[in-house]
């Protein structure tokens, strides 16, 4: 199992908001924007920043898909 973030995507493509928007927004780095893309862990620091930023739960922006 592991996590997948292609519900961030599509919010962001919803919202008309590119990787860099959402990353000077958070205020995250763009090595976590990479790993993100990557499907790769990142903390749930970076996941709240990224939910607080978007007005949304963690349920909408993650889910845990089979490999």
């Amino acid at each position: 199992m592991r996590i997948s973030y292609e519900k961030l995507w599509h919010i962001l493509l919803d919202r008309h908001l590119t990787r860099e928007m959402l990353r000077k927004q958070c205020g995250i780095s763009s090595n976590t924007i990479a790993k993100l893309g990557k499907g790769q862990n990142v903390t749930t620091d970076v996941l709240l920043k990224i939910c607080k930023t978007l007005g949304c739960r963690l349920e909408d922006i993650a889910e845990i898909v089979d490999n």
